[in-house]
């Protein structure tokens, strides 16, 4: 097969399988690895010689160490460091130990074991961020118990990828060449870290200076490969060199922009990586095997999930939470696929079955997550306790309130809105899950208190069946479309308003019930506009015009006002020409009585139907075949001869 031929195939069966995939909302790594065990020498044989992509394939590891070396942060660690270094290292280090007895009990040496340990340690970092990140909980205590264990683990890879080839030396040569890799890589270390900070932040300024993406795109990948080459010529890994020039880099101020320009370089390259594991997986010998699969398996989830669940407990979890943790982090991960390729002289029969093991359980993983919190609530009694007490407390700070707003979130735009509501003397009370925050928000005399808004129990405890609105301050769309489903299963009259990246979930979330959506694209250009025409001379009045017309098409409840009469005297020339509100009460005897809205065709006169309030509930931009009834309110929108005009249509007996 030609390169070319190999490069279509590969590309190909790589995108229909991480399409499908994503059809089913499971990692992609899975689908890579699928592809490749469906067209290795294994199956179809399609790709019979693996050495050809093996090279390219190592640079998917390089540039994925890379990324971990920029997300690598001292304060970070510093404000971690007792998970990180507490459960973290002692999560690793008892998995390795534990495990590694465990397989030279079944007879295998002890410098496999380790190995092995090394290998089943680690958890994946790219499946259980996706997960926190969809269940918004990473602020929770779980959620960072198990990102300071992910943390750990990723910084475990590096010195086990020094350790895990000086393993498979003869027992007395092994401790010479350990100590010679060690040292080896403290020197070089050592000799990066102390002269490389300063010459890296001068190079990108001479780099960056040239004002093209190309040339700091190539400068990107020659720091990061000419680093990897340099530990490579000093006898050790080429992933070890390109996490380094990953932390010389989130030193400096362009480690956001080389976060963006590598990303593609990293999934593709990556993607092939788990494509040639892949292609190493028997299926034949994994059948014949399988029942030894299904104990490792078996064994895998319940030791890892025993020993973080007493380690988080004897470090001072409460039993729910060490319980969350341990499920959430049982599975087998990413780098433990990483960790198998550098065991180049293990038997294939254990090789075979490591591998089928660590996609198993990566692949059951979510199914194990999804039910994590019904098995805390089976087993742990207190946990019903904690779950009473905390939607006892909302009520209890809710309790006073009436027609009040509940804030969901309370982060920087939670905490301005509730100044604006608090000048304007409007109760309060925010949802949040940051313990820290709401600790020192609470403290401040804000309204705020731990609570999931996701929840039915905690909206209502929150006195949403007394509350006037609903504002959802975070910019997470599947939390929306939760709060939004509980909000109109309990009370449909209430008001919701979503906020929202840009306009891309609009539609979705208007569908879903919101009131009004919040685009931060839109406000963010709209004052930006309104900046730059200022000061290019355009007069203040105009400019807030412009921006209250934009507002005005775009927001549906602030299109037109109800006019008084103090309004007459701050009429503008044209203002029989603007869009104002108008309040219609159908009487007995009205004419458009038992009509639809399409049938009284008011948009003949450019006026439209804002809403209806009929029994107390005000529905907003109501459908075309609304029926309208006796004693409704319609509101009516547009100038004044429009309304005036609808009016007539509306009441004419």
């Amino acid at each position: 097969m030609s390169s070319l031929s190999l490069a279509l195939l590969l590309l190909g069966a790589s995108v229909l399988a991480v399409v499908i995939c994503r059809r089913f909302s499971l990692p992609p790594v899975l689908g890579y690895l699928l592809v490749g065990s469906l067209i290795g020498p294994h199956a179809l044989n399609l790709m019979n010689d693996i050495h050809r992509v093996e090279y390219l394939a190592e640079f998917g590891v390089v540039f994925l160490m890379f990324s971990i070396g920029l997300e690598f942060s001292l304060p970070k660690l510093y404000s971690m460091k007792r998970i990180v270094f507490g459960l973290g290292l002692l999560q690793v280090a008892v998995s390795m130990l534990l495990i590694a007895g465990l397989v030279m009990v079944t007879g295998i040496n002890w410098q496999l074991g380790i190995a092995l340990g090394g290998v089943f340690a680690m958890s994946s970092t790219a499946v259980l961020t996706k997960l926190l990140a969809e269940r918004v909980q990473f602020d929770t205590t779980h959620g960072r118990e198990i990102m300071g264990v992910l943390l750990f683990q990723d910084l475990a890879v590096v010195p086990l990828l020094v350790v895990i080839p000086a393993l498979t030396q003869p027992p007395e040569k092994l401790a010479m060449l350990l100590g010679v890799a060690l040292l080896k890589a403290v020197v070089v270390l050592a000799l990066i870290l102390v002269f490389g900070q300063k010459l890296m932040r001068k190079w990108f300024h001479f780099v960056a200076r040239a004002k093209s993406s190309e040339v700091f795109i190539l400068n990107v990948l020659l720091v990061t490969l000419g680093l990897a080459t340099l530990t490579e010529l000093a006898g050790l890994s080429l992933a070890l060199g390109a996490f380094v020039a990953g932390m010389l880099i989130s030193e400096t101020e362009y480690r956001l922009q080389v976060e963006e320009d590598i990303k593609p370089f990293r999934d593709v390259l990556m993607g092939l990586f788990f494509v040639t594991i892949g292609v190493k997986l028997d299926l034949q010998i994994v059948v014949g095997l399988w029942w030894q699969v299904l104990l490792v398996l078996a064994g895998l989830l319940a030791i890892k999930a025993a020993i973080v669940g007493l380690l988080s407990w004897k470090l001072g979890s409460n039993p729910g939470t060490a319980i969350r943790s341990a499920l959430w982090l049982c599975a087998g991960g990413e780098f433990g696929f990483v960790l198998l390729g550098e065991m180049t002289d293990a038997p294939k029969a254990i090789v075979q079955v490591t591998l089928t093991v660590l996609v198993l359980s990566m692949l059951i993983a979510p199914f194990v997550i999804h039910f994590s919190e019904k098995l805390v609530l089976r087993f742990v009694a207190s946990e019903w306790m904690l779950r009473s007490m905390q939607l006892t407390k909302i009520a209890a700070q809710s309790m006073g309130t009436e027609k009040h707003a509940i804030l969901c979130g309370f982060g920087r735009n939670g905490q301005y809105l509730a100044r604006f509501l608090g000048r304007e003397g409007i109760n309060y009370i925010a949802l949040d899950l940051d313990p820290d925050r709401i600790r020192e928000a609470a403290a401040g005399g804000e309204s705020v208190v731990f609570g999931d808004a996701g929840r039915k129990e905690t909206l209502i405890a929150a006195g949403l069946m007394r509350a006037s609105v609903v504002i959802v301050t975070m910019s997470d769309t599947p939390l929306a479309e939760k709060i939004l489903f509980h909000v109109h299963s309990a009370r449909p009259d209430v008001p919701v308003i979503v906020r929202t990246a840009d306009e891309r979930d609009l539609e979705r979330l208007s569908r879903a019930g919101a009131t009004e959506v919040v685009p931060e694209v839109l406000e963010a250009s709209l004052m930006l506009a309104s900046h730059a025409l200022v000061l290019l001379g355009v007069p203040l009045n105009r400019v807030i015009k412009r921006v209250r017309q934009t507002r005005a098409q775009r927001y549906s409840l602030l299109r037109g006002f109800y006019r008084g009469a103090s309004d007459h005297d701050r009429d503008e020339p044209d203002e029989h020409h603007q869009a104002r509100l108008h309040s219609v009460l159908l009487e007995p005897g009205a004419s458009a009585i038992g009509r639809t809205l399409d049938d009284l065709d008011l948009d003949e006169f450019g006026c439209e139907v804002s809403a209806i309030r009929r029994r107390g509930i005000r529905a907003v931009e109501p459908a075309a075949e609304t029926r309208l009834q006796e004693g409704d309110v319609v509101v009516l929108l547009g100038d004044r001869e429009a309304v005036t005009a609808a009016e007539e249509r509306l009441l004419q007996k």
